[in-house]
């Protein structure tokens, strides 16, 4: 019997699968629940989609274990998205190897900056944790979010 690797496969995604799908609805469920109304930025489905969005997905064999993204801002800017971890999956290292991944490519086409936004409470101090062991401080609004008593804005100088 074969041992399930340690680290999980990255690959570039095109969010047609249906685990992948399933996962982003429980992501967007999870924002819902826990974000007051009109403080809710995850993208859905279309805006993954767009062109300046690039998403990867995680994987132990067949089974998905996470997703994130990065949404280029212009110039030497981009902002990670859409970070989850399936909960079955939770503190193996998952969301560690997508956020490595995603600073590794936003090296690689030259940028700068990569910032985010994220809320406040316990259900965000998980991921804030991660963030800020990488090297994410906390800074000021950027592209169209404005500073509210529920956000943060996190900025990684690349």
């Amino acid at each position: 019997m074969r041992q399930a690797p340690s680290v999980p496969a990255i690959r570039r995604d095109d969010l047609s699968g249906e685990a992948v799908r399933a996962l982003l609805a429980l992501h967007l469920a999870a924002m819902h629940a826990n974000s007051p109304p009109g403080h809710i930025f995850a993208l859905d489905l279309s805006g993954l989609r767009a062109p300046e969005v690039m998403v990867w997905t995680a994987w132990f064999g067949d089974d998905l274990a996470g997703i994130g993204a990065l949404k280029l801002l212009g110039g030497d800017a981009g902002e990670i998205k859409s970070m989850r971890t399936d909960p079955g999956h939770l503190r193996k290292g998952v969301a560690a190897a997508l956020l490595d991944h995603i600073i590794a490519e936003a090296r690689g086409r030259g940028l700068a900056r990569l910032s985010l936004e994220t809320g406040s409470g316990p259900a965000f101090e998980p991921a804030l944790g991660l963030y800020r062991a990488r090297g994410f401080a906390d800074g000021d609004p950027f592209a169209h979010y404005v500073r509210s008593d529920f956000n943060q804005f996190l900025h990684l100088t690349l």
